[in-house]
């Protein structure tokens, strides 16, 4: 390893870390989670005509 390797070291540990904090704040604000997308929003057409089918029978 050569100076300038050793010089550099710490601003790339430094760089990896402010790396890894901007990821983790972008994470934060851009939540890909949207829970309203997998509710259950109840019996769907063919299930309601199957229960109508049922009550006339």
């Amino acid at each position: 390893m050569n100076s300038m390797e050793l010089a550099l070291r710490p601003l790339r540990r430094h760089l990896a870390r402010l790396a890894q904090r901007c990821v983790a704040l972008i994470e934060g604000v851009i939540d890909p989670y949207r829970p309203e997308l997998y509710y259950m929003r109840g019996p769907g057409p063919k299930c309601r005509a199957r229960r109508q089918a049922g009550l006339r029978d």
